[in-house]
């Protein structure tokens, strides 16, 4: 994966987290900076560690299903945006936050929006990625997308309808059937 590709990825999987620190903001009363530092260190930091496990998870998994390891990639990613688009079009209501200050809140929420990065890195041991970068990548983009969620939502704004999580399951669909192409043309040699 290069640069370029670990930059979308990143936007890609902090959308959720965009989402709920946009609806949080939208629930506070005013802006606080720490509040915004808040949200964005959990879901950053979180959006960070489960790429490694799910490499971790995935090298495991890699020997025994090696032949199959670009389906395995395109499928997880697939999933993924699918479900990011299914998702974007739920009733606004039903996903409205109310501000978030409480750890035991925060974790919850911080542990549900990264879900999806582990995933990415059980794809990222599926077709030899390299876990690190990526990891600080997603968290640095995540940290810095969830704090300025928190402005927007505290300024007033609405919500952004579904484009952005729609935007951002278009992408990881894109990018599990590039690594589907890449691997049926060149024959496995990335």
């Amino acid at each position: 994966m290069n640069v370029f590709e670990l930059l979308l990825t990143a936007v890609a999987l902090a959308m959720d987290a965009f989402t709920v620190s946009i609806a949080s903001g939208l629930s506070a009363r005013r802006f606080h900076m720490r509040h915004a530092l808040t949200l964005g260190l959990w879901f950053g930091g979180f959006q960070a560690v489960m790429p490694l496990l799910g490499w971790a998870s995935g090298l495991a998994l890699r020997k025994w299903i090696s032949f199959l390891d670009h389906w395995v990639a395109f499928i997880l990613l697939a999933f993924i945006g699918l479900r990011m688009i299914y998702e974007s079009f739920k009733l606004r209501e039903a996903r409205q936050v109310e501000e978030l200050t409480a750890p035991k809140e925060v974790l919850c929420l911080a542990v549900a929006t990264s879900i999806d990065a582990y995933v990415v890195g059980v794809s990222l041991a599926m077709v030899r990625g390299g876990p690190v970068l990526a990891a600080v990548v997603i968290g640095c983009v995540t940290f810095l997308i969830s704090a300025a969620g928190v402005w927007i939502g505290a300024r007033g704004f609405e919500r952004m309808d579904n484009r952005v999580e729609i935007a951002g399951g278009l992408i990881l669909i894109g990018l599990g059937l590039k690594i589907l192409i890449q691997h049926t043309l060149t024959g496995g040699r990335f």
